[in-house]
């Protein structure tokens, strides 16, 4: 999807037909499902930790990701789309994006480019580490719980263009400031950037979501920290201090399901990752999410997903 300078494709073609080495800040890493990448340092101008460019048809990001496979990243991506429709799979679910849009996918997430659709726009990719962490703090880098996809309207989406415009022209700028300021500069211009964009993210999750519910967003923090290990409702409601019937009320208000349902779905989206992109055993996976028992496991996965997880596994390779 990059469009990229001439010399980009001989840097590229040196990375392929390996599964492990070393790409300048990471590896290629082939765990024996979905493969994890690293971000391209090396085709980045003056070998900063982030890229922006324009998006293209004919191409993607790495010569070893096609299109239609699924993998990891270890970066941060943003697309803004100049046109659509174009359907991009995150964290297996599917996101259908337009012109104006925006899908921001962080590090660890796994996802697929469309087979049919094609990307027009601008596309920016960042290191982890390339800010420094009050920024990343302030900005929410590693919000897992907001949406990918984004929809601003009319003003957000102009500064939005005008901050990534000018990230951009930063970007390409290598003849005017020592590459130490020239990295400076880039950092502030990214932040600037991001403080839009997080913004965004946070008020499309709380449009959603409805008006602010204090139950519900303490639930859904004491999930995310315990769901490999618990997953008991009436365990949550005592921890958090409330009944379980106001917990259920809380949970259905904000997210239209039970906390039973809302606890499943994030474990089986973390048992989905773990089978995609390690070659852990079944045994290990149900482990991993609260499941000594391996034959309880694959009988809650395939309730809440239809397959075994031999089956998911199987699909992806």
């Amino acid at each position: 999807m990059w469009d990229t300078e001439a010399g980009s494709a001989r840097q590229e073609k040196d990375m392929t037909d390996r599964t492990t080495r070393d790409a300048g800040q990471g590896t290629i890493r082939d765990t024996g499902g979905i493969r994890t990448f690293p971000f391209p340092v090396d085709l980045s101008v003056l070998g900063v930790g982030m890229q922006v460019g324009a998006m293209s048809p004919d191409r993607t990001w790495h010569e070893d990701a096609p299109l239609e496979r699924v993998h990891r990243i270890d970066f941060h991506v943003v697309m803004l789309f100049d046109d659509g429709p174009v359907t991009h799979m995150v964290d297996f679910a599917e996101h259908e994006a337009t012109a104006g849009d925006l899908l921001w996918i962080r590090p660890g997430q796994v996802h697929r480019f469309s087979r049919t659709s094609e990307y027009h726009g601008t596309v920016l990719t960042m290191q982890p580490g390339f800010l420094p962490r009050a920024i990343v703090e302030s900005t929410g880098l590693y919000r897992y719980d907001l949406p990918p996809l984004l929809r601003p309207d009319g003003p957000q989406l102009a500064g939005l263009r005008a901050a990534l415009a000018h990230l951009g022209r930063e970007y390409e700028d290598t003849a005017t400031l020592p590459i130490g300021l020239h990295a400076s500069v880039l950092r502030h211009s990214l932040t600037a950037f991001l403080l839009r964009l997080s913004h965004l993210a946070a008020s499309s999750a709380e449009a959603a979501r409805g008006p602010a519910d204090t139950t519900f967003t303490l639930f859904r923090d004491a999930v995310e920290k315990g769901f490999a290990t618990n997953h008991s409702v009436s365990a949550y409601a005592d921890a958090l201090g409330y009944s379980r019937r106001t917990l259920v009320r809380a949970v259905r208000a904000a997210t239209g399901e039970t906390p039973k349902g809302f606890i499943g779905k994030r474990v089986i989206l973390e048992a989905k990752r773990l089978l995609a992109h390690t070659s852990l055993p079944i045994g290990r996976v149900g482990v991993a999410v609260g499941f000594p028992d391996a034959a309880n496991f694959s009988k809650f996965f395939h309730l809440h997903t239809g397959v075994t997880p031999v089956a998911f596994r199987a699909e992806l390779r």
